[in-house]
């Protein structure tokens, strides 16, 4: 889903960049610009991890930032559409997030003991993904590709 080439930005000059993106996007789509949907933004490029829109509201409220649960999911539900944010739905109930702006295509690990998260990138993959599109011709523009199993900590625990 991301559509935004990859970057070697600095973080500053890429936060500055997702900025201007998501203030255009507002425009665009007659949606206000406040700063509480900016600090939601920052707060999300400042952070390295998957979460969940319940985990972004309570570390904010945390650092005093005076946002509502309600502002929270309807900005991550607009910093999805714009494709800032990627949305996923691994095993569990809950949506966790992750910024996608400057950021490559990859795929993800899940212990199904611990919950652990690893991304991975592998170019067989993108190839896969490129032959399967020429084969069925369809223009593949996304994938999303998902590996459950157990990590190397629960293994050695068991």
């Amino acid at each position: 889903m991301n559509s935004y080439p990859e970057t070697d930005t600095t973080a500053s000059n890429s936060l500055e960049k997702v900025r201007e993106l998501f203030s255009a996007y507002m425009e665009e789509n007659g949606q206000r610009k406040t700063p509480e949907r900016f600090a939601i933004l920052e707060e999300i490029y400042s952070r390295t991890d998957h979460f969940d829109a319940d985990t972004l509201y309570m570390d904010m409220k945390s650092k005093n930032f005076r946002v509502s649960r309600a502002t929270v999911y309807n900005t991550l539900d607009l910093l999805v559409s714009c494709k800032l944010v990627r949305k996923h739905q691994f095993d569990s109930n809950n949506a966790l997030y992750e910024r996608s702006y400057g950021f490559r295509q990859h795929d993800h690990l899940i212990c199904k003991s611990c919950g652990k998260i690893v991304e991975f990138c592998d170019p067989r993959i993108h190839g896969i993904t490129s032959m399967v599109g020429e084969l069925m011709n369809f223009d593949i523009t996304d994938h999303k590709l998902i590996l459950y199993g157990t990590c190397s900590s629960c293994s050695s625990d068991s």
